[in-house]
């Protein structure tokens, strides 16, 4: 096969180091061990894996960067020997120069060969066999030659991993969607372009070397990006805006003077499928974070997303980016301001730009006419939002949306051959329902030639022998299935009973979007008021409450339909914590003074808009669990008399890791409430020295709740063991204040510091939960900087839901209840 050289003459013949300071190829003599993986962003995207042998690097390109998932096979062309000295560079080489682009310290350590082998020999007869002690990268991999044709220039192999303990099947991407910084300085991409580390070719009468940039904002970081609910009708009246929902790519956009990086909604850097839009917004100001959508337009002016697909394969030159809200306007979050606000800075900021960033206009009230305009051109539907509301990275009601026609997300898990034409006659598909995947039925309309070839070849390499989900009888013949990783989106009619679809069209497939997000998503009834000023209602739900004059609260006169209406109205910010989360139900059918029961188990009464998902117990038993997903769950819950909700530490998808630390603070018979509130305030200082964000949560009761938000990636033992460790620690260091033990006789004048709320299976009360005591009092959120002029941990009813919405829209409480932040590892 001839292939060129990949000495290290190699390297040093390809670059003229009377022009550029990176380092000249020599032989070392390192340690012998360590290996390095830099992200490089030249004329594509790619990943430099490099082992240290025999004094150099041996080199290796990786188009899609490494994957943990065994059966995933990545291509690694073999590139020339790099000086060893060269696996410490991050920085920027000049376009002009070979490589040019942004170089990231992704990942390094050290690197051991397959004991009793020699790498220098078995690199030659094309196969290593290794493992990685990395800061990303661990465990065993193999790399093996491929056989290449006659006359090729490249060297290809392929990188795998081994299964062991550090393999994660089915989830080969995470390594690169989800480590974007460098192991060495913690930057993004963009913040080493927009940095000052840049190899600069030597001018006459020049001095080579690094040079510093011009010193500018740098790109702010990644947020969530806020999200629409779907609901039925259009909501009216001027303090809604409203905007055109166009059909294409979620991209948040981060400038950083000459450069800039496109985000996907799940933050995955796609800045290389959006050239043309990262190079328009480089010309921007430094330090904003715009929020839009990446679009393609037919010749008639309108989104389609099955051309905008067909635009990235082929290049994106001919693509807009709508963008229609700002995050940080040079330099300065604005999260916090009234959308109008933002819009109106966006506007400005956009002012002289031009295609193919546009500003995404909107109109202010006449929704219904707008939406009537939309659908009758053929258009998907609208985005109303809150003209005064801040920016959530959630799904909230201060967002809603509104289809023409219903689409939705599906798990492509299969295709049934076709006997006219090549590839295949139509797809099987899947939604998920809690934790398992459910079947949805076909689809086998909508495809032309040239997508049944590209998604016959998707599909092969993932084909399967048994169906992933359980599937009707009729639909196994002539069928083959995949592993449920694909994502495709579908036009339908409507969904029957049975969740198939009726009249289904495939649209294309969605690659922005994770195969374990995707659910049926169901319109919410949109509770119109009849008149203004009306606030919605149960019945504006669609749930008939029964015996809505039953006194629920003896002393306070309340009734079940005030209860029902109090949770009707405050639905929208329940659900953030709610929604989606095993639950247990405090019940009292008759009112709360006479016989209440806890319930976590369905018993098969609570209605279709209750959900249910399969746990297995600590005895080995599997039990159906309580779940909701919108305001018809709760509002059904409190229809069969529920009073209180209560929750898990995790949600139904991805149940075995927790995404919030919550201790209760439980005090003493006879202590006040100041000292609770001390106490709470000591326990945000020590969390904090760990390096957690916490939140105060009142309980309606008697306590305060103290959560620290965290990622799901600690399952609950490693949970409860942190939780644990910590609280006996601070009982053993404070004693005069807080115990650890469970046993009441053993407070004497303490607070007891509950950890216990963080184990599988265990429950705390849920963020505006009414609790059923004197008063109806509601456990609701605050912040640190009021809880010195708070008074008891019961201040709030249902009776102050105005009071309760009103903060949750303050800066106030501005992201109450949302950190960004792993277990500490103490």
């Amino acid at each position: 096969m001839a292939r060129g050289s990949l000495a290290i003459e190699t390297y040093n013949r390809k670059r003229d180091f009377t022009k550029t300071k990176e380092p000249k190829g020599r032989r070392l003599k390192g340690r012998g061990d360590s290996f390095v993986v830099q992200k490089h962003e030249a004329s594509r995207l790619h990943w430099d894996f490099r082992l240290e042998l025999d004094g150099v690097l041996k080199s290796w390109a990786v188009p899609k960067g490494p994957s943990l998932d065994p059966d995933d096979k990545r291509l690694a062309v073999r590139t020339e020997d790099h000086p060893l000295d060269y696996g410490d560079f991050e920085g920027v080489i000049p376009k002009d120069e070979y490589g040019g682009g942004t170089v990231m310290l992704w990942d390094s350590g050290r690197w051991i060969p397959e004991p009793g082998k020699d790498p220098s020999k078995t690199i030659e007869e094309g196969h290593l066999h290794f493992t990685l002690e990395g800061e990303r990268m661990k465990g065993e991999w193999v790399m093996f030659r491929l056989k290449g044709r006659a006359g090729d220039r490249q060297d290809p192999w392929m990188l795998k991993k081994v299964d062991d303990q550090y393999a994660r099947p089915g989830e080969g991407e995470a390594l690169v969607e989800n480590c974007l910084t460098s192991v060495a300085t913690k930057r993004s991409m963009a913040e080493i372009a927009a940095g000052t580390d840049v190899w600069k070719s030597k001018r006459a009468g020049q001095k080579g070397g690094r040079t510093k940039r011009k010193a500018g904002l740098g790109p702010p970081p990644f947020q969530p990006p806020q999200l629409a609910t779907l609901v039925d009708a259009v909501p009216t009246g001027n303090e809604w805006l409203h905007e055109y929902k166009y059909d294409g790519y979620r991209l948040l956009v981060a400038t950083a003077g000459s450069a800039a990086t496109a985000w996907t909604r799940n933050g995955k850097d796609w800045s290389d499928k959006f050239r043309a839009i990262v190079r328009a917004a480089s010309n921007l100001p430094g330090g904003c974070l715009l929020d839009g959508e990446a679009v393609a337009l037919d010749k008639n002016g309108k989104p389609s997303f099955q051309l905008l697909q067909a635009s990235l394969k082929n290049g994106d030159a001919d693509l807009a980016y709508y963008a229609f809200d700002l995050l940080f306007d040079q330099g300065e979050d604005i999260r916090k301001l009234p959308n109008i606000e933002r819009k109106e800075r966006l506007a400005v900021l956009l002012k002289n730009a031009g295609p193919p960033i546009l500003y995404g206009d909107h109109v202010v009230g006449k929704g219904e006419a707008l939406f009537e305009a939309i659908c009758k051109e053929g258009g998907e539907g609208i985005i109303s939002k809150k003209a005064k509301a801040p920016y959530r990275g959630q799904r909230g009601r201060n967002w809603l949306k509104v289809k023409c026609t219903q689409r939705q997300e599906f798990v492509i898990v299969g295709w049934q051959e076709s006997e006219k034409r090549h590839g295949f006659r139509s797809l099987h598909l899947a939604v998920r329902d809690g934790r398992t995947l459910k079947y949805a039925g076909k689809v086998g309309t909508g495809f032309n030639t040239k997508m049944i070839h590209d998604l016959a070849g998707r599909m092969k390499p993932l084909e399967v022998e048994e169906p992933p989900v359980v599937v009707p009888r009729a639909a196994l013949r002539g069928s083959h299935w995949i592993k449920p990783e694909l994502v495709g989106e579908v036009a339908f009619t409507e969904s029957t009973r049975e969740a198939t679809l009726r009249h289904p069209s495939f649209i294309a497939l969605r690659e922005d979007k994770p195969a374990k997000d995707v659910v049926i998503e169901k319109p919410q009834k949109f509770a119109k008021a009849a008149k203004k000023g009306e606030k919605p209602s149960a019945e504006g739900f669609g749930i008939k409450i029964s015996n809505p004059d039953r006194i629920i609260f003896p002393g306070d006169d309340l009734t079940k339909g005030q209860l029902a209406d109090y949770y009707a109205r405050i639905a929208a910010l329940m659900l953030v914590d709610t929604a989606d989360r095993p639950i247990s139900l405090v019940r009292c059918p008759q009112g709360r003074a006479k016989q209440c029961f806890f319930q976590k188990h369905d018993s098969g009464t609570m209605g279709e808009h209750v959900k249910h998902v399969p746990i297995k117990e600590s005895d080995g038993e599997v039990q159906d669990y309580l779940f909701v997903e919108d305001a018809r769950g709760i509002l059904s819950c409190v229809q069969m008399g529920t009073i209180e909700f209560h929750g898990w530490g995790s949600r139904v998808v991805k149940l075995e890791f927790p995404d919030r630390l919550v201790f209760d603070l439980d005090p003493d018979v006879g202590l006040d409430f100041d000292q609770v509130k001390s106490a709470a305030e000591r326990l945000r200082l020590l969390l904090a020295d760990l390096g957690l964000v916490t939140f105060p949560l009142l309980t309606g009761g008697k306590g305060i709740h103290v959560i620290a938000p965290i990622d799901r990636s600690a399952g609950w033992p490693k949970v409860k063991s942190f939780a644990e460790r910590f609280s006996r620690a601070i009982a053993e260091a404070e004693p005069e204040t807080f115990t650890a033990n469970i046993r009441k006789n053993q407070r004497k004048g303490r607070i007891f510091l509950d950890w216990l709320r963080n184990q599988r299976g265990a429950t705390a009360i849920m963020p505006y939960s009414v609790r059923a005591r004197e008063g109806a009092p509601v456990a609701a959120p605050i912040a640190w900087e009021e809880l010195d002029n708070i008074e008891g941990g019961n201040v709030f009813s249902i009776r102050d839901s105005d009071e309760l919405i009103r903060r949750a829209e303050s800066k106030l409480l501005y992201g109450w209840g949302k950190a960004n932040q792993k277990l500490p590892k103490a």
